[in-house]
């Protein structure tokens, strides 16, 4: 059931009144700092192209008192806090406050180099607990960071205590994202989560009519969470105590949300003649003695805007168990646009700007004033400063795990099968290092071949539970949930997957205490979960994430399970190393290379795409010699690598480029040719990001993206060398564009085969043969590239 808070009685009156006095002047010039800096983002910054800069002034103005209330009252240092993203002009004018960030900075905001449009971990100059700005997306990120702290403390970390604040925007209670997290089974127990909602009922475009915090409160209240509003500050429940007050009470509480917000944009005379319309006008008497300064303060005078009802929302929350509190705002609150319709982008015209200086004593010429150390403001500030400090976080060691486990696998094998095996070897091979693994799955475990790392690792839960079926023999999977379990199982969402990844993989810059994340989804949801693993990306976290299986060689799932357009993503995406295996041997070489690179300043993440087609091992022809092993093991993390070539030292007729399940299909294409008369070179790319970035670098192009680069030239002469030029085919499982640039390594002509449609339901050989990628139709490509080369 959700509470509705009122005003809490104060100790004393003259305490409550110099306290509350020292909290409005800060309040105050919060908001001074944050609209004074984007007025000057917009009006005084020169901007010779007069693009538009933008930035938020209302949505700040509704989330000041709020702010105000947990940094100079409510919070801990251990407590981190994400702000929501149109407020972070708020966030940087307390950090000047604090003494976290030079006054001088409020002026670069949304400049290059300087404050960014919404709080970032990686971008800011300023010190931010958790990166936003993709709507929903940084409203849950405590909730996984909550659970990536408890992790760490259970293994050894430390990572201490404190609460995750979640600060949201109304509006974003639209988003997906947010519901799958708030009912995901992980999350009930999570009692340090609090989610303060700043219930402006307004959009980008509109005052929204039927938002309600009721239908709101079920929902919330179902999922287990504890629900808390905070509606109407002290002045507004002193007029509702009154004789007769009870029906001002249910004339607000009956308002719709625009002509609530009406009120607040109406003359004195305007103000009282709609508050007192129609059946209401009993209340003309109950207000005859409040002047109308006194009633246009009390109606705008909501629970996200008064400091007791505040107070005693936070001294409600329920440590057990999540909680939300619902604060009844106004956008744009104390400036010009209180309550406009239209205020989400609006900012204060220069004439509007000077008026409000003047309104709360601030210089024009010198806005980023803060308070004088010896001021009673000062004195706050200093102290809050000193009781929210850090401890600077220790630099964490790059991981060092081994470059090879010395596998030779035999037989027929898949890489999706390799990922499960090579986690297993590196708990025998490397014990230390497997310690920092903690594998993260939506519901598909067991038919992603982890099953035998979970039985190994086992699974975490705060809290231990038994398994029932341990005694059961036909039971192959073990579900043993402890504290010290490695893998955690999230419900099937894969949103929440990656965000869950994000924040596992940002553990080594907030606590020093480095994780290796991975990640296992069906490579045809990887879209689905991409732009927020992106978005964790930007925050800082580094992840492994596996997609399997993959591609239409997933034949008989059909069109819905095959991923066409996964493989691009490695050209695509900043900061990311992308590999996709042919061999299981190669799985192990790039799992290792990708926890190298985890966990560090500059690190990144990575994906493999693996599939489930068998493949016989021998086909790869591993050397046996440790040195051309090695340089074997190279090229494959560098991107490529020549598998199959004319015995005689003629060059080749042609070359095929493949790539994953589909070298089989290339090998048997060569070897077709070969019987022909025709010979060809055939090379296995695994990783087309760092031969295209390979590329780039010989033409001066190279982006320095972290780990990019580090092929460098030398493997395109390994593997497409100018002197064995030839017609090229590229052939992979996934769209053709993706190998497209190889054509102009050495401008040979080319044809590139691969999936440009949706596909259907079938046995492999026919759906390789209807997309055009079975060895028929590669022989068919290469002919006619020599025929027209």
């Amino acid at each position: 059931m959700s509470v509705t808070l009122s005003p809490a009685a104060p100790p004393t009156e003259a305490a409550a009144a110099q306290s509350d006095a020292l909290l409005a002047a800060i309040e105050q010039r919060v908001l001074w700092l944050a609209t004074a800096s984007i007025h000057h983002a917009n009006h005084v910054r020169p901007n010779p192209l007069g693009l538009k800069v933008g930035g938020h002034q209302a949505s700040c103005a509704s989330m000041t008192t709020i702010m105000t209330q947990l940094w100079f009252e409510q919070l801990r240092s251990g407590d981190r806090v994400s702000v929501k993203p149109h407020a972070s002009p708020v966030l940087h004018a307390i950090n000047a406050l604090l003494g976290e960030l030079d006054p001088a900075a409020l002026a670069g905001l949304r400049e290059f180099g300087g404050l960014q449009s919404y709080p970032s971990r990686t971008k800011d100059p300023d010190p931010v607990d958790y990166s936003t700005g993709s709507v929903g997306l940084g409203a849950t990120a405590p909730l996984w960071g909550a659970i990536a702290r408890r992790y760490v403390d259970n293994h050894g970390g430390r990572a201490g205590t404190g609460r995750q604040y979640a600060l949201i925007g109304d509006a974003e209670l639209d988003e997906g994202a947010i519901w799958e997290a708030m009912g995901d089974p992980a999350v009930e127990h999570l009692g340090e989560l609090v989610w303060v909602v700043d219930f402006n009922r307004q959009s980008l475009d509109r005052v929204v009519p039927a938002v309600s915090v009721t239908k709101l409160t079920a929902m919330f209240e179902a999922a287990g969470w504890q629900v808390l509003v905070a509606k109407y500050g002290r002045l507004l429940e002193g007029l509702f105590a009154r004789p007769g007050g009870e029906r001002l009470r249910a004339r607000i509480d009956t308002m719709t949300n625009p002509e609530y917000q009406r009120l607040l944009r109406s003359s004195d005379e305007q103000l009282l003649d709609r508050l007192c319309a129609d059946s209401w006008q009993d209340l003309r008497q109950l207000l005859a003695d409040v002047g109308p300064a006194e009633l246009r303060a009390a109606v705008g005078n909501l629970g996200g805007h008064d400091h007791d009802t505040l107070r005693q929302a936070f001294a409600a929350i329920d440590d057990t168990r999540p909680t939300v509190v619902f604060a009844y705002t106004v956008k744009g609150r104390n400036l010009p646009m209180e309550g406009h319709p239209q205020n989400h982008s609006a900012q204060l015209t220069p004439a509007q700007f000077e008026q409000y200086a003047a309104s709360v004593g601030m210089d024009q010429a010198r806005p980023f004033q803060i308070f004088e150390p010896g001021s009673a403001e000062g004195a706050l500030c200093a102290e809050r400063a000193a009781r929210l400090r850090r401890e600077p976080v220790p630099a964490a060691g790059a991981f060092a795990p081994p470059t090879d486990l010395g596998w030779v696998p035999r037989g027929t094998s898949t890489t999706q099968a390799a990922l499960g095996r090579t986690l297993l070897d590196l708990t025998r091979r490397a014990p230390a290092i497997a310690e920092r693994v903690v594998t993260v799955s939506p519901d598909v475990s067991s038919s992603t071949n982890l099953g035998g790392w979970v039985n190994k690792a086992k699974v975490w839960s705060a809290a231990p539970s038994k398994d029932w079926f341990d005694d059961d023999p036909e039971t192959i999977l073990h579900w043993e949930e402890s504290a010290e379990g490695r893998h955690i199982e999230l419900g099937i969402a894969e949103t929440n997957l990656v965000g869950l990844l994000g924040e596992l993989g940002a553990t080594w810059s907030r606590w020093g205490f480095p994780l290796i994340p991975i990640g296992v989804v069906y490579d045809p949801f990887i879209a689905r979960a991409l732009e927020p693993w992106t978005f964790g990306m930007y925050a800082g976290g580094q992840s492994i994430l596996v997609g399997t299986p993959s591609g239409v060689t997933l034949a008989a799932e059909g069109g819905a399970h095959q991923s066409l357009l996964t493989p691009a993503i490695g050209l695509q995406q900043p900061g990311l190393l992308s590999y996709e295996p042919a061999f299981a041997l190669e799985v192990e070489w790039m799992l290792l290379e990708c926890i190298r690179r985890i966990g560090i300043p500059g690190g990144s993440s990575s994906y493999l795409r693996l599939s489930t087609r068998p493949v016989q091992q021998g086909l790869a022809e591993v050397p046996a010699l440790p040195e051309a092993r090695e340089l074997r093991r190279r090229q494959v993390l560098a991107g490529g690598y020549l598998l199959r070539s004319p015995e005689a030292a003629q060059a080749p007729h042609a070359t095929i480029a493949a790539m994953g399940a589909l070298v089989p299909e290339a090998l048997a294409a060569r070897d077709t040719l070969a019987e022909a008369g025709v010979h060809v070179d055939v090379v296995c790319v695994t990783n087309a990001g760092l031969l295209f970035e390979a590329l780039q670098a010989r033409t001066g192009q190279a982006s320095g993206e972290a780990g990019s680069t580090d092929a460098g030239e030398w493997i395109l002469r390994d593997i497409l060398p100018a002197h064995r030029a030839a017609p090229l085919v590229t052939v992979l499982d996934g769209h053709p564009h993706t190998l497209s640039f190889l054509a102009g390594v050495n401008g040979v002509p080319a044809a590139h085969l691969g999936v440009s449609r949706l596909g259907q339901s079938g046995d492999l050989e026919s759906v390789y043969r209807s997309h055009g990628i079975d060895a028929a139709s590669i022989v068919r490509a290469v002919l006619r590239g020599i025929a027209q080369g």
